[in-house]
């Protein structure tokens, strides 16, 4: 699939960056905004130039890489650039995955994401604070429902300044799907209602992220 396959397919279902967006829960883009792109009403925004996402982009693979080589004994880790994994029941739910883990001493499947983060203030450090952001457990809770995988690992780097000297701080976070069941489900429901909100082009309600 060529990148341009991938954006028209995205265009006919809810993938993982969606998911946020659906319970109210991101920060940068709100169901009605998601409602409109998906409908057609709307143009997704154009975020290629921001340097954040540029920055993510560029680091992946070498994030990808290095998890290879600190977790070599403990998974394999494939990837299929714009590869997307569907809901076997819900072909419209589906994600793009950074990275198919296999444990290697079970067998079990599981979901790697990457996410590079850069800190400007106190706030943004409260919603990583002995846990991982909203917006990103979400995510990987939309991976586990499009999968149908056993686990989740986060593999997060963020970028501080402390004393005008740069700071990178990397974490590894492991979700297992039993103990996320409820949320996933929860999710699974919210996504059923949102597409059918979609294909029958009635407007949902609109849901804001918490002040």
């Amino acid at each position: 699939m060529t990148r341009e396959d991938w954006l028209k397919e995205r265009q006919q279902g809810l993938g993982a960056s969606d998911a946020a967006a659906i319970l109210g829960l991101s920060n940068w883009k709100s169901s009605d905004a998601l409602w409109e792109t998906k409908t057609g009403q709307a143009q997704p925004d154009d975020i290629s130039d921001n340097p954040f996402v540029q920055y993510g982009i560029a680091a992946e693979p070498l994030l990808r890489e290095l998890f290879k080589l600190d977790y070599a004994n403990v998974y394999t880790v494939d990837y299929e650039e714009y590869k997307i994994v569907k809901n076997a029941e819900y072909p419209f739910i589906f994600a793009t995955l950074d990275g198919e883990l296999a444990e290697i001493a079970t067998g079990r499947k599981g979901v790697l994401e990457i996410k590079t983060a850069e800190i400007m203030n106190a706030g943004q450090w409260m919603q990583w604070k002995d846990r991982i952001p909203d917006s990103y457990y979400v995510q990987l809770c939309h991976a586990l429902l499009a999968t149908g995988f056993d686990f989740a690992v986060l593999k997060a780097q963020i970028k501080y300044h402390k004393d005008g000297v740069l700071n990178i701080s990397t974490r590894h976070y492991h979700i297992e799907r039993n103990e996320v069941e409820d949320d996933i489900e929860l999710l699974k429901k919210e996504c059923i209602k949102f597409w059918q909100s979609v294909e029958s082009n009635e407007r949902p309600p609109l849901k804001l992220p918490p002040i």
